[in-house]
């Protein structure tokens, strides 16, 4: 047995929890704060001790260990061995008290952790201070604690470490001049470290842009309102020069305007007046805590956060200030990923309706038709089979067998419970109407609380189900009649929120449809009269358009999605299944090769997810049955998983020859260019660079019975209407599955065999 997997998780805690302090789990920026903290290196020593006492501590409590692994129990411990290793001399009691309080960190994380949950608040730096208070309280009484004089002959200190070198590069450093402000700036981010000089404050900015060109800039903007608000008070910002306290307004800065709400223009006039609440709680709170001998350090910044926070969760719309609902752990991914997902899923459902029929129907009345569908009752269609000629009946159309709809069976649009039939109303004949029994034979599903359908106008005696009955999506329901107040056989269909005959409609879309545009007496496409009309997903040469979570619109033609067995089986991913794949990269002519092994898993939330334990990476997707779309990706993005993920990010698991298949992609991840680190400081008040995809069938051998498919698709990185990247890619699939998966970019081909 190895000691690796053992000592992983906790070593990840340990960098983790230096990047914590920013909200951060990029591990690069961690071991770029883990060496800025050793500036000064007693410190550093008591801060990483202290962490690694939390850790061991959390482990041996048996605490959750994702959690663990990401710093949580431990961030707060690293701030209280920086603060005690600046101040007091190592010694026996020193390691003594340290380890007693970092046990005490966790007990405080976990404790108030309970608490906050309560309220989805963050317990953000109250472990920590709750800790020093008592440290700072404690120690007076414990006659072998002894503050340090490190410091005070610093040169000393210096020439019997270095010798003359040090001390030389010493005062080179120190020789460095900046304006105040600047300085005190840069002093302020060493101060979160608890490193109070401009070296280290510098090193931890230039970490911080690199991380995240948001954070740095609400870094400046909290920083410089605090200090002008002081300024403009005749308050002393000699506090700032000397006593670095200005890590409270870019803690809260960052904090507000890009971890916990989306950045945007609003959460940047956020972060501006949390630092002038900060700056009032301050000089408020100096008195008090002077009186007591304590330090206020960072309470200020959070109890205002927690207040603030507090009052945007509890508000009843977000107007401009909406709270990050996945966190990502950077404010850019938790920007770009927020306008993917509302773009993405600004119409999507719960629960997915679909069209209550198969094959194509043609609507005659749709939302506010104008003759029925009007007032309460405006959110309907009506539905009729219609011919080449746009009539919906063969020969004279004298006979109710003549409509083309009539007796046809119709479907339950989505799983329910069937809540009430009406079945004793007989058709009309063509042209008549039945005003007493406006509705005719009726059925309505209850698909959640607050959700039903209704459909109408049902022939007499044709339903194969009863009340009380569990209907699945699908299923035969009875077949369509001409009873009521129908002239001729046709569907009434609706979604309500109550069970009742006769109930106000609701405006709610169907999931997943085709949509053909019905020619009018002219001979041209309504799509010419109506732009409303026209969809990004669309067959040119058929005219045929596909939509997703959209109201179908009247004088089309629509049709529910089939699917395609081969597709179907291909993207199925049920958990335990498993890839092997041979891995070819060519780049210039050198070809490398590797195997591959990919597995399928679902975890604690109902996610399902490829996992590629190789790269430690994780791609999360969704299967409906009509669509196979990826959500997420997490790990190595130059892995062959997220070119998979890119690549087959959103497939449709049914034939249509031609139809293009458009979606978003979001710009984090897919481009790294000098661009992308502009629109990174531009991004909460504008947006230049956009990312998309397409798919769609290439060839198939036989469209009724296929064994053999393939797709392309594609993703591009935009500035305007100039491509910055583009990445191509051809899937193969047959009656065996997903066979070969290939991705070129420029000079460089990816190619996946499955084995």
């Amino acid at each position: 047995m190895t000691l690796k997997p053992i000592i992983k998780p906790y070593f990840n805690g340990l960098i983790s929890s230096y990047s914590q302090v920013f909200f951060s789990d990029n591990k690069a920026y961690a071991y770029w704060l883990l060496l800025a903290s050793f500036a000064n290196w007693t410190s550093g020593v008591s801060g990483a001790v202290s962490v690694a006492i939390s850790l061991g501590f959390a482990a041996w409590l048996g605490l959750d260990k994702a959690l663990i692994r990401v710093g949580y129990y431990s961030y707060n411990a690293l701030l209280l061995g920086l603060a005690m290793g600046l101040y007091y001399e190592f010694s026996l009691s020193f390691w003594l008290l340290l380890t007693v309080f970092s046990i005490l960190s966790v007990f405080l994380t976990k404790g108030l952790s309970i608490f906050f949950e309560k309220y989805a608040l963050p317990v953000l730096n109250m472990p920590f201070i709750l800790t020093l208070w008592a440290m700072t309280l404690s120690v007076r009484s414990f006659q072998t604690v002894h503050l340090s004089e490190r410091g005070l002959f610093k040169l000393n200190e210096l020439y019997a470490t270095g010798g003359m070198t040090l001390v030389n590069v010493y005062q080179w450093l120190t020789d460095i001049t900046l304006p105040p402000l600047i300085d005190a700036y840069f002093k302020s981010l060493g101060a979160i470290y608890f490193q109070f000089s401009t070296i280290s404050g510098i090193f931890i900015a230039v970490g911080l842009l690199l991380y995240s060109r948001i954070a740095f800039t609400l870094s400046i903007v909290g920083f410089l309102t605090g200090f002008y608000f002081f300024q403009t008070l005749n308050g002393s910002v000699s506090e700032y020069l000397y006593a670095a306290v200005g890590f409270n307004y870019i803690l809260a800065a960052i904090t507000l305007g890009g971890f916990y709400v989306v950045p945007s223009r609003k959460s940047y006039i956020l972060a501006i007046i949390s630092a002038m609440i900060i700056a009032i709680l301050y000089a408020a709170l100096s008195g008090i805590f002077i009186k007591l001998q304590l330090p206020v350090y960072t309470f200020p910044c959070t109890a205002t956060i927690l207040l603030i926070l507090i009052s945007l969760k509890y508000k009843p719309e977000a107007k401009g200030l909406e709270l990050v609902p996945i966190q990502n752990y950077s404010p850019e991914k938790n920007l770009y990923k927020h306008i993917y997902r509302k773009e993405r899923y600004k119409n999507d459902t719960f629960i997915h309706i679909h069209p209550p029929f198969f094959g194509e129907w043609y609507i005659s009345q749709g939302h506010n038709g104008g003759i029925t569908h009007i007032g309460d009752w405006q959110y309907a269609w009506d539905f009729v089979i219609v011919d080449e000629n746009q009539k919906t009946y063969r020969g004279l159309g004298y006979d109710l067998t003549d409509y083309y709809c009539y007796n046809v069976p119709i479907l339950a649009p989505a799983d329910g419970y069937v809540v009430q039939i009406i079945d004793n109303v007989e058709d009309n004949d063509v042209g008549g109407m039945n005003l007493q029994q406006n509705w005719g034979n009726t059925i309505i599903i209850k698909h959640t609380e607050g959700l039903f359908s209704k459909i109408s106008h049902i022939k007499q005696g044709t339903f194969k189900v009863a009340i009380g009955d569990f209907v699945y999506r699908g299923q035969w329901l009875a077949n369509c009649g001409n009873s009521g107040r129908s002239p001729e056989p046709h569907i009434h269909f609706q979604l309500q929120t109550t069970p009742h005959v006769g109930s106000k409609t609701l405006n709610y879309p169907l999931a997943y449809f085709m949509e053909t545009l019905a020619p009018n007496p002219k001979g041209e496409s309504d799509v010419t009269q109506n732009s409303k009309l026209k969809t990004q997903n669309s067959n040119t040469e058929g005219g045929l358009e596909f939509h997703a979570f959209d109201i179908p619109k009247e004088k089309s033609i629509v049709t529910g999605i089939n699917a395609t067995s081969l597709l179907t089986q291909a993207f199925l991913l049920t958990p335990g299944t498993i890839f092997q794949w041979e891995e070819r990269t060519v780049t210039k002519g050198k070809e490398t090769k590797k195997i591959l092994k990919w597995e399928v898993f679902t975890d604690a939330y109902n996610q399902t997810y490829i996992c590629c334990a190789q790269t430690e990476s994780y791609a999360y997707f969704v299967n409906n049955g009509t669509l196979l779309y990826f959500t997420d990706f997490v790990g190595d993005r130059q892995s062959a998983l997220y070119l998979f993920y890119v690549g087959c990010h959103k497939i449709l698991l049914g034939y249509y020859n031609n139809l293009i298949i458009n979606d978003l992609l979001p710009i984090t991840g897919i481009y790294n260019g000098v661009l992308k680190v502009i629109q990174d400081v531009v991004a909460p008040f504008y947006l230049f660079l956009k990312a998309d995809y397409q798919s769609t069938c290439t060839s198939i051998d036989d469209v009724n019975y296929p064994r053999e498919m393939s797709l392309h698709s594609q993703a591009r990185v935009l500035l305007g209407k100039k491509i910055q990247k583009q990445m191509d890619f051809d899937i193969d699939v047959d009656d065996k599955g997903l066979t070969s998966f290939k991705a070129q970019e420029k000079d460089k081909i990816r190619i996946l065999k499955r084995l």
